[in-house]
């Protein structure tokens, strides 16, 4: 009798081509995508001489350098030198080794987690790599996928394959139905506010319950995407009815007889039952409350109903002392309610929540309704944005006093001048919050794109169900 297997063990199990102690393999990598920080990995490679392994399995995207501003005129819109050159230098890097680059003028540019699912180089079952942290995003599709630093990307640009550790398994298990309001995002940030930013080191994980498979895809891409803000090596969906729908006729899914036989694989993909995993996490989906971060790690959050913690009550002197740094950082009273928390700032984009279903759920709550901050928006991909404005988003957004503007990673890494000014408090759809995340000084409270659009709309911290309700 076949042992029941896991969605990780079954992907991880098909790719292994040597195995050695320590629980290490050599893995097949089916897709890596670059962006403009592999230069360091050509770059090594042209030194010796050597040319990517295998082209066609590697796709490059410029997204972390491209400004959001001035797009329309291309590369020579960017006036930044070193940022000119990080991106000419990316699709050089791509012309030499004959790999498929999306760069700044091409149509399907745009933020590389964004960008691999909605062409469908994203597939259940592949092994995805990229050196970026929030690779973890392409799991929602049911493939591994994960980041890698510069000398395993010249690894996997040399060779195709990757020496890797295994890790264990962890179900994070989100049942019952959300309520109206709350979105993907609350429900990881309600589990990493449960397990802590360290609560899934060592493990790959699997969500699954009810409120996952309501998800759609992009709600399972939100989720997946801050994996690594757990501490989490990747972190997966299985595949199902809405990931087929979601890849049918895409640019890179398969055609004909090969979209029949991947269906077949594909189906085949989900856990076991009686599967076994090294740990389990439940939470309970129908009592989830919009989510709001006051502190300076996504795991410092809480429902928009909660106040700020003292750090009198917290458990040891150093957590105390952790709580007072961070309370300082943010200009924050204990006891303060979060829907009482002003802001200077508001921000929605990203590889966590640029996306159209993003997008819709922001403009839904600005509708006839104006701004009380400065605000902008970067959808997460060119499609996204002319989709976007093809349903009329953008005007909702100008009309209610957003920017529009062009994707790009800029506002969550703080580039090409779209930087949170010092001592100013940001509501944002980010994934991470950590001093100077932003910009020098800048005060980040994560949340969902609904939330920053009710933020934005009040000026503070707010609840978005009572606006939806209006």
């Amino acid at each position: 009798m076949t042992t029941p297997r896991t969605l990780f063990d079954k992907i991880w199990d098909r790719h292994a081509i040597v195995r050695r102690d320590g629980g290490e393999a050599l893995l097949h990598i089916d897709r890596n995508f670059v962006h403009e920080g592999s230069m360091f990995a050509f770059g090594a490679l042209a030194r010796e001489g050597r040319k990517v392994r295998k082209p066609r399995q590697n796709f490059a995207v410029a997204d972390h350098y491209v400004p959001t501003l001035g797009r329309e005129r291309g590369i020579a819109g960017v006036t930044d030198p070193e940022v000119r050159n990080m991106i000419e230098l990316l699709a050089n890097n791509a012309r030499a080794n004959g790999v498929e680059h999306f760069g700044i003028d091409d149509p399907r540019q745009g933020i590389v987690h964004v960008v691999g699912p909605e062409l469908g180089i994203t597939q259940p079952g592949l092994i995805v790599t990229c050196g970026d942290s929030h690779t973890s995003t392409h799991g929602a599709l049911g493939a591994l996928a994960f980041g890698i630093g510069a000398s395993q990307l010249k690894q996997i640009l040399a060779t195709q394959c990757l020496w890797q550790k295994k890790p264990k398994r962890l179900r994070i298990t989100v049942d019952g139905a959300l309520a109206p309001g709350l979105s993907a995002k609350d429900v990881i940030l309600a589990i990493i506010a449960k397990i802590g930013t360290a609560g899934a080191t060592g493990y790959a994980i699997e969500y699954a319950g009810a409120a996952i498979r309501g998800l759609t895809i992009e709600g399972r891409m939100t989720v997946c995407n801050m994996s690594i803000e757990a501490g989490a090596r990747a972190g997966m969906v299985a595949p199902d009815d809405k990931t087929i729908a979601y890849l049918e006729g895409r640019e890179f899914s398969p055609k004909g007889a090969h979209w029949d036989q991947a269906i077949a694989l594909w189906r085949a993909l989900p856990s076991d039952g009686g599967a076994v995993f090294d740990r389990e996490v439940t939470l309970d989906g129908s009592a989830l409350a919009p989510m709001v971060t006051w502190g300076t790690s996504p795991e410092e959050g809480a429902p928009i109903t909660a106040a700020v913690p003292d750090p009198a009550a917290a458990a040891s002197a150093d957590r105390r002392a952790r709580l007072e740094q961070v309370l300082r950082y943010m200009d924050l009273a204990p006891g303060t309610r979060l829907q009482d928390v002003k802001i200077d700032r508001a921000f929605i984009g990203t590889c966590t929540n640029g996306r159209i279903e993003d997008l819709r759920a922001a403009a839904a709550v600005l509708k006839g309704r104006k701004v009380s901050v400065p605000s902008w928006v970067s959808p997460g991909s060119s499609a996204v944005k002319r989709q976007a404005e093809a349903e009329g988003l953008d005007r909702i957004f100008r009309e209610a006093g957003f920017d529009w503007r062009a994707s790009g990673c800029s506002s969550c890494v703080a580039m090409n001048g779209d930087i949170v000014p010092a001592g100013m408090r940001c509501a944002s759809t980010s994934n991470r919050n950590f001093e100077g995340r932003q910009g020098k000084g800048a005060r980040t409270h994560l949340m969902s794109p609904a939330m920053v659009a009710a933020a934005a709309v009040a000026g503070r911290i707010t609840d978005v169900r009572k606006l939806l309700t209006q």
